[in-house]
């Protein structure tokens, strides 16, 4: 099969084996991945990862699978917990300190013509959701995280760091909670979309203004400043949610947390059903983020792409 390979200091496509399923597993003909900040941080250096990268796609399930998933269209769960210890049995597989993260840690992942993963962890697309919104279920079901982490009201403040993939998102999930929220970006394009879906949006210059006016900050800004940022945005005894993740180290003096004592919660893999009952419903509009599709071929340019000013997702179409 045709593949994306990461070596460590260089990405590049070559021929590799198809995956063999082990028991349990079903083997997933790959027709569509997405490009997400996470594979950017990967070149990079997160994780030390070395294999095929990718984990967002959409999928047709291929033999072995069962009647539930055969011949479906699939999306899927990227952790893949060791089943028998304590966290795992405590239900807490996502955190198993022996997992593999598909495209992440010792699982190759999507950016191949095949995948393997357990049939436990994939679920059947809806008919009604295009493979060009499907592909944003991982992505979309991180954003439905926050609030299984933090109770959101109609009366609660909240402000959303950064005008990536999944602060769009993220917006919009939070959104459907509560009517007081706020978006802070750097990007004008980006928050003209974002502005355009029907959420506030101010330059991230303004965010110095409003210490302490929120009770919830959530940063999506994939950088070593958005944490400080956010804690700032809240009152004292307010929440910070953290999604970013990245590559390298933020150096930052965390005493304003126990001054204003502060929680910070981090978040990040979310429920699946819930993000595809959304893309079912047409409650969160995905299609406005796909900023370009590429053939497997043309990675290269699909990565400068998602790297760009003013994109949002970009996806590698891989099969049929």
């Amino acid at each position: 099969m045709k593949a994306l390979r990461f070596d460590g200091h260089r990405l590049s496509l070559r021929s590799m084996r198809r995956p063999s399923p082990r028991r349990g597993e079903v083997l997933v003909r790959v027709r569509l991945a997405g490009i997400c900040s996470t594979d950017i941080e990967i070149l990079r250096g997160y994780m030390e990862f070395r294999g095929v990268p990718g984990h967002e796609f959409v999928g047709t399930a291929q033999s072995p699978a069962p009647r539930r998933l055969a011949g479906r269209r699939v999306t899927g769960e990227i952790n893949l917990p060791c089943g028998s210890c304590g966290l795992c049995r405590a239900g807490l597989g996502k955190h198993c300190p022996r997992r593999s993260v598909l495209g992440i840690s010792v699982r190759d992942g999507a950016f191949a013509e095949y995948l393997a993963l357990p049939a436990a962890n994939l679920h059947p697309i809806p008919d009604t959701v295009s493979d060009e919104e499907a592909v944003f279920t991982e992505l979309l079901a991180a954003a439905c995280e926050i609030p299984e982490r933090v109770r959101i009201t109609r009366r609660t403040r909240v402000a959303v760091i950064g005008d990536g993939r999944l602060a769009a998102l993220a917006v919009q999930v939070l959104g459907l909670r509560t009517d007081r929220l706020v978006l802070f970006g750097i990007d004008p394009a980006k928050m003209e979309t974002i502005s355009s879906l029907g959420y506030e949006t101010r330059p991230a210059e303004e965010a110095t203004g409003c210490a302490g006016a929120f009770d919830v900050a959530v940063d999506c800004s994939g950088s070593p400043g958005g944490l400080p940022g956010a804690v700032g945005l809240v009152r004292p005894r307010g929440t910070v949610v953290l999604k970013s993740t990245f590559a390298g180290e933020a150096r930052w003096n965390p005493s304003t947390v126990a001054v204003g004592e502060i929680t910070i919660v981090g978040s990040r893999c979310g429920p699946f059903p819930a993000a595809l009952e959304l893309l079912e419903r047409g409650l969160v509009k995905v299609m406005p983020l796909l900023t370009a599709i590429y053939p497997l071929e043309r990675w290269e340019t699909a990565f400068r792409r998602a790297r760009g000013r003013g994109s949002f997702k970009v996806a590698l179409e891989i099969g049929p």
